[in-house]
């Protein structure tokens, strides 16, 4: 079975900023690509597909040190991307349905880097639980469970402030519960949080009354700290009504 572990990055400064790089990197790799595409069509009707593409970051390596800084492996990810999104373009051209050509990425549209293995630009180390990414360094990782099966691929992604890993993993073992050999229905309900089959009643919590009172003083002293209420406070003290 294939499972995905979603865990949260903690990098530091240093870290932050190469992540960001990698990302702005393989951006730009992704819109070049596309723009090859739309050219060759464009100009000569030349239909560029992946495996003329493939073999281009090692020239591109060869001449610009921030690109070769990066995982080749992770750079033909982002071409087979690209790739996809062509495919899924024919498809539904071929079906006639709405077609929606392939987008240039801007900077907030473009926020996953793949490794298509382990071992292979990136590392998942479980027993310090840090990831290794090539370029970045070592990350920390706030794993909270165990991850299990064989990792498949690892993903880096940017999540608003966040920067998320995400590893794909085959030959997940299976845990199923033992059968009781009885069925049940439950029924949700606003009077009743669940009924069951048998008759059995869950009561609704009601958070939101029971918050009601911690929520109003809250709003109290957050009115009481507001700006505008010190500065007017602060003006009737020190000028008099009728002044």
């Amino acid at each position: 079975m294939r499972r995905a572990y979603k865990f949260r990055l903690r990098p530091s400064a240093r870290r932050h900023i190469a992540l960001t790089a990698c990302v702005e990197s393989h951006r730009e790799l992704y819109n070049s690509a596309l723009q090859e595409r739309r050219d060759g069509w464009m100009h000569s009707k030349t239909k560029i597909r992946y495996t003329d593409q493939a073999a281009q970051p090692t020239e591109i390596r060869s001449v610009r040190a921030d690109v070769a800084v990066w995982s080749y492996s992770s750079q033909q990810a982002t071409l087979r991307r690209l790739n996809k999104a062509f495919d899924g373009f024919f498809r539904r051209v071929k079906a006639g349905g709405k077609v929606g050509y392939p987008r240039f990425k801007g900077s907030g549209r473009f926020d996953t880097v793949e490794w298509p293995k382990d071992g292979d630009g990136a590392r998942w180390h479980p027993d310090s639980t840090r990831v290794y990414l090539q370029g970045v360094g070592q990350v920390k990782v706030s794993a909270h469970r165990e991850v299990r099966g064989r990792i498949k691929t690892i993903q880096v992604r940017h999540e608003g402030r966040r920067w998320i890993l995400v590893l794909s993993c085959d030959e997940v073992p299976t845990n199923p519960l033992p059968g009781t050999g009885h069925q049940a229905g439950v029924d949700v309900g606003i009077a009743s949080f669940a009924t069951t089959s048998d008759g059995a009643h869950i009561d609704n919590p009601r958070w939101g009354r029971a918050a009601s009172d911690r929520l109003t003083a809250a709003q109290r002293g957050l009115h009481a700290r507001s700006p505008a209420r010190r500065i007017g406070a602060g003006v009737g003290r020190r000028w008099p009504h009728g002044i």
